[in-house]
């Protein structure tokens, strides 16, 4: 029967476009922002430390940053309290 696997998306910062290529080899590219430079790719959750190392030394790569969403609870819907959004004074409550 069919297993279904964790996975993480990997948010990678690129310099160049050409190292798309090279990222199809480390996980399923998803999407990827040829204009900001930025490519979504989903890794297997098992590995992530070790792609996430690799990935980070590649030439054109400048940064590699997990998702959060994996971490977050589904059912909860105050941002504040995650500590991912804090009001500002401009902000209505």
């Amino acid at each position: 029967m069919f297993k279904l696997t964790d996975r993480r998306a990997l948010v990678v910062y690129i310099n160049g476009n050409r190292v798309v290529r090279t990222l199809r080899h480390y996980g399923i590219v998803r999407y990827v922002s040829r204009r900001m430079h930025y490519v979504i790719l989903y890794v297997n959750q098992d590995q992530i430390d070790q792609l996430k190392t690799k990935i980070s030394h590649l030439r054109a790569v400048r940064a590699v940053e997990e998702s959060a969403r994996p971490d977050l609870d589904p059912t909860l819907t105050d941002l504040e309290m995650t500590g991912l959004y804090k009001i500002h004074d401009e902000d209505d409550k």
